[in-house]
Order: structure tokens, then C-alpha cells, then sequence
């Protein structure tokens, strides 16, 4: 298996993210235009996210692409919950979730990064790695701010869940090749 299954799913990841976080503070707006709010929000998302890295730390080796596959589900799920939000507890409900799975995947991404590459061989896999998510990050705002001008933000949650849905799906389609090719390894083993 090569790394760039890993490349191509998160540059997705990236573009799901970067479609709605820029947008926002217009979401937060319509709730109570309130600065204190949005800290808050923001608050939630990386204490819970910072508390939830330590709970994962001993399950990542073991569990690092069903972890990623998690943490796309998880913003999918908030993604879509979103342009039902009425009430800002809701919101930092979300933020809780989204901050959670923001740690599942970043912790993940790096481990599976170092996983598929070797000691001193590892600069042109994370360059291309770090390439192809900016370029989908920088895409990501204005398609984001083309969809919102031509629909609505809603539209923009259910695109973004949309993506998060595809990138879930490629993380289980590459477990299970693993899990697979794992199999087929240990019957070989066996035989011999």
C-alpha cells in the first residue's frame, strides 16, 4: 500500500474543512452576533480537542486508520447537524464533537504518515503531502464562498458532510484492503 490514499483522503478532509471554517463567523452571526460567543465556540473546539488526544494516545498505534475513518464520520454527522442548529448551546455541543475529531484525525494523519515512510526518505512524501492539502485548503475558500453566494451556508454544511462522507468511505475501503491483505499474510504463515 502507498501513501497516497492518505494524500487523496485528506486533501479532501482539507477541503470539507476549508469550505466551512472561513464561513463561519457568518454562521455564529445569525445566532447572536457576539464576539464572546465565537471564543467560546473556538474555546470548546481545542480544549476538547486537546483533552481528547490524551485519551486516544495508547489506541493510536492500534486503531490509527479506523481512528481517521472516525473522525470523518464524526464531522459528517456535525456537518449535517449544523443547519439545524438553533441555539447555541447546540453549537458548542458541535464544537465539542468537531474538536474531538479534529484531534482523532490530525493525531492519525501523522502517525499513518510516519507508518508509510521510512527514516530519511520521508521530506518528498510529506511535501507532496502538505502540497496537495494547501492547494485543496486555498480551493476549498473560494468554493466555499462561490456556494454560499449562489445557495446558502446550509448548502455549504451539506457539501462539506458530503466530502467528510467520502473521505470516511476511502479510509474503510483501505482497512479493509488491510485488513485483507493481513489475512491472506497469515494463512501463508500458517501453511509454511
Amino acid at each position: 500500500m502507498t501513501v497516497k490514499w492518505l494524500i487523496r483522503s485528506q486533501s479532501v478532509v482539507t477541503l470539507a474543512a476549508g469550505m466551512v471554517y472561513p464561513y463561519y463567523l457568518l454562521f455564529l452571526k445569525n445566532l447572536g452576533n457576539s464576539y464572546s460567543k465565537y471564543g467560546l465556540a473556538f474555546a470548546v473546539f481545542t480544549i476538547s480537542s486537546a483533552a481528547i488526544s490524551q485519551w486516544l494516545a495508547p489506541r493510536l498505534d492500534r486503531h490509527g486508520i479506523q481512528i481517521l475513518m472516525i473522525s470523518s464520520l464524526g464531522m459528517m454527522l456535525a456537518m449535517l447537524a449544523f443547519p439545524w442548529v438553533t441555539s447555541y448551546v447546540w453549537v458548542l455541543v458541535l464544537q465539542f464533537v468537531m474538536g474531538s475529531c479534529s484531534a482523532m484525525q490530525k493525531m492519525s494523519e501523522r502517525l499513518l504518515l510516519a507508518d508509510h515512510t521510512e527514516n530519511g526518505a520521508r521530506g518528498t512524501i510529506i511535501g507532496s503531502y502538505h502540497f496537495w492539502t494547501s492547494v485543496s485548503s486555498g480551493f476549498a475558500v473560494i468554493l466555499g464562498g462561490y456556494l454560499i453566494d449562489w445557495l446558502t451556508i446550509n448548502a455549504l454544511f451539506y457539501t462539506s458532510a458530503l466530502l467528510y462522507g467520502f473521505s470516511a468511505w476511502a479510509c474503510w475501503r483501505i482497512r479493509k484492503a488491510n485488513s485483507d491483505m493481513n489475512k491472506d499474510m497469515n494463512k501463508e504463515t500458517n501453511v509454511n
